[in-house]
């Protein structure tokens, strides 16, 4: 075989052969694959496509391009994937409470890129918290804790790594099969036996429109289930940030206060829960996925789920009491600015895309995967739509580094930002299950 045919199959409209995708994956990570070749291979399957056998056999060879995780221990392995959004602090919270209701969870997370956040960057603004480990740390911490947070160590998915950074220069990014089995190789490589997968949809997301959204979320379904893993996915709603703040150590600080009960954003709540059940309802740790919300809900409430996220914290490096003494030991901005509302009445509108682009002009964010973060940087306490508010009322807190990046950060929330006389019709927070 040689990459030249392979290539020339999906140019021309045909889906190769698994052994073919095989060589494909294994040159991608050992280097037989040049450059050139492999975005050839990304700009015809971005063209072309490839059918559902394709998909599966591409996605497992990813997988198999390196260490594929196998586990031995007395209860599912499980985790979640978001498509990215602007507040999406799920992660945090979900893990632990999974673990406490009986689940395993290796949660292989990523970085931020554009107006999106990732986990890992969050995660860096907890001192001394290890977000690169190990594969070997990582089966140790699961095993004892019953979940770790983690970025895929070198020899997870190496043909995706490759890939991806491809993908990234060769206008391919959004390839409905490159980016199925992009994910998916990499969950997959940690040996899940369930996996859900929050799909965001409207203008904070990754993919705005409902029609594109539901072509990825049952691609992935499709793909997960072919591979062997039990796979769902729920499709939600990003036309406002999910948590009512935007920034890696704000979410963090805000994850914490949902974690101990002293605030808990109503919207991260729903959806949280709702993720979780459906995965306690995969890995059939209860009958349905009503039973499964509750459990996670009560993991919330009784404190076990905090108490699991400080081990999980500590066993990886980062402060014993980081959820009793967080406010000690993250950093703060050394300006913040409140933005007050320029006229009474609702808010109809708030651009998550634009808050998340926001932060990013902050500095908390990435125009490059080599951009270096400011995580203390962001928005705080943003308000929601169809809240009322009086002319001067709070919009949101800006948190910044110094005086001009929060008086530009407060001219671009005041336009993100919509105030009308009537209050906005409200939307569904759970679109659509697929799976």
């Amino acid at each position: 075989m040689d990459a030249r045919s392979i290539i020339a199959q999906i140019r021309d409209g045909e889906t190769p052969s698994g052994d073919a995708l095989r060589w494909i994956a294994n040159g991608l990570a050992d280097g037989r694959v040049t450059d050139a070749q492999a975005g050839a291979f990304a700009m015809a399957a971005l063209l072309n496509g490839l059918d559902e056998a394709g998909r599966v056999a591409l996605t497992l060879a990813m997988r198999d391009s390196g260490v594929v995780q196998k586990w031995d221990l007395p209860g599912p392995v499980l985790d979640k994937h978001s498509t990215g959004g602007i507040g999406d602090n799920v992660s945090l919270m979900l893990a632990p409470a999974l673990a406490v209701c009986g689940a395993f969870v290796p949660m292989i997370s990523g970085r931020g890129l554009g107006h999106t956040g990732g986990t890992l960057d969050k995660l860096d603004a907890i001192p001394g918290y290890q977000s690169e480990v190990p594969s070997e740390k990582m089966r140790e911490v699961v095993a004892k804790v019953g979940c770790a947070i983690v970025g895929a160590s070198g020899d997870i998915a190496p043909a995706d790594k490759r890939l991806y950074g491809v993908r990234d220069i060769t206008g391919t990014v959004e390839s409905v099969d490159l980016i199925t089995a992009s994910i998916l190789s990499k969950k997959l490589a940690a040996g899940l036996g369930g996996l859900v997968l929050d799909v965001k949809v409207g203008n904070g997301a990754f993919l705005p429109e409902i029609a594109r959204a539901q072509t990825l979320a049952q691609s992935l379904v499709d793909v997960g289930g072919g591979a062997g893993c039990r796979t769902a996915a729920l499709i939600t709603d990003m036309n406002e940030p999910l948590a009512s703040c935007a920034g890696n150590a704000l979410e963090v600080a805000n994850a914490v206060a949902f974690l101990r009960g002293d605030h808990i954003d109503g919207r991260l709540f729903d959806v949280t829960v709702a993720l979780g059940g459906l995965l306690l309802e995969l890995g059939g740790l209860c009958d349905n996925t009503a039973e499964g919300q509750t459990m996670i809900a009560t993991a919330f409430q009784d404190g076990s789920a905090a108490e699991k996220f400080a081990r999980m914290v500590a066993a990886l490096g980062g402060p014993s009491d980081f959820v009793d003494r967080c406010a000690n030991h993250l950093r703060r901005a050394p300006v913040t600015g409140e933005i007050g509302a320029p006229r009474s009445g609702f808010v109809t509108a708030v651009d998550a895309r634009a808050l998340g682009e926001v932060v990013v002009a902050l500095g908390g964010g990435r125009f490059r995967h080599d951009d270096r973060l400011d995580l203390t940087v962001g928005l705080d306490q943003i308000i929601g739509p169809g809240a009322f508010v009086e002319a001067g009322d709070p919009l949101a807190i800006v948190h910044a580094a110094d005086q001009d990046r929060l008086d530009a950060a407060t001219r671009s929330v005041l336009a993100a930002i919509g105030i009308g006389p009537e209050p906005p019709e409200e939307t569904a927070l759970i679109v659509e299950r697929i799976g």
